[in-house]
């Protein structure tokens, strides 16, 4: 990110407020994998659905667990889940949409046009449902199946860049003295897809959180540890009995979360829509 990206990014007080909620959560995040925060998420340290006190701020859960703890590890959770699958399918999309980009038209577009058309065919959450029987109950099951198909979006956007840049003046000129073309590819045109790369990586990251919740909810997402999809699907039948400080807790997490990076992710859009108009 350049400095006058960082220039405009400031003068937008959306996305810098998006940018410190997501920065407050990720030294949570970071707090968590360290050791200082959330340890005892799993520990019963008080009565079956305490109300907030100074022990525990949130309250306790159904089993007398305390719902700050938790909801704090479920920010670790989040953050790890989203890290993962962002920089694999980013990864891997912005590989396979290059490469496509590059051979418009031959073979290696058409069998990679046809991959992501097949992948996008198939309803998602029937995806990962088969992907965790096929692996039977494995922790890596449902990043695995959001790889798999969030690659194609990133794609098919690098496709269309790549195509876009294949015309410009300094690839030509790196073919006309001998560059081979893959060398170009990831030397030259790759290089300059990373504004787009990087705006597609947020609402990725937002995307995997939002999954991530939700198979967890369905029994098909975090088997150790614990999330906020987790805590909503216990929430369910605390709700039912009059005891919401757990889906309060998780909803609210998610929520913020989310719209700092819903915020920060059209901040960067709409600065690098101006920088693209500029050039």
């Amino acid at each position: 990110m350049s400095i006058e990206t960082l220039q405009q990014l400031k003068s937008d007080r959306f996305g810098m407020a998006g940018l410190v909620v997501v920065s407050l959560f990720f030294v949570v995040a970071l707090s968590v994998w360290s050791g200082l925060l959330g340890q005892g998420w799993s520990d019963v340290v008080g009565e079956q659905w305490e109300s907030a006190s100074r022990e525990h701020w949130f309250g306790t859960n159904l089993l007398g667990q305390d719902i700050l703890q938790r909801t704090l590890f479920g920010t670790a959770t989040a953050f790890e889940t989203g890290l993962i699958v962002t920089l694999s399918s980013t990864l891997l999309g912005s590989l396979m949409g290059a490469l496509s980009g590059w051979y418009r038209h031959r073979w290696p577009d058409e069998v990679i046009l046809w991959l992501t058309g097949v992948l996008d065919s198939i309803p998602f959450y029937l995806f990962a449902a088969a992907v965790a029987f096929a692996l039977q109950g494995s922790p890596w099951a449902m990043h695995l199946a959001m790889v798999v198909t969030f690659w194609t979006t990133t794609a098919r956007i690098i496709r269309g860049e790549v195509i876009r840049l294949k015309e410009r003046e300094f690839v030509e000129a790196a073919l006309a003295i001998g560059v081979p073309g893959l060398t170009t590819v990831f030397r030259h045109v790759i290089p300059n897809t990373f504004h787009i790369l990087l705006v597609q990586a947020t609402i990725v990251f937002v995307a995997a959180i939002n999954t991530e919740v939700i198979l967890s909810f369905l029994g098909l997402g975090i088997k150790d540890g614990v999330s906020w999809g987790l805590m909503l699907a216990e929430s369910s039948q605390e709700v039912l009995a009059g005891h919401f400080a757990n889906f309060f807790a998780a909803g609210g997490a998610l929520f913020i979360l989310l719209m700092g990076f819903n915020l920060l992710s059209d901040a960067l859009q709409d600065i690098f829509d101006t920088v693209g108009t500029r050039t």
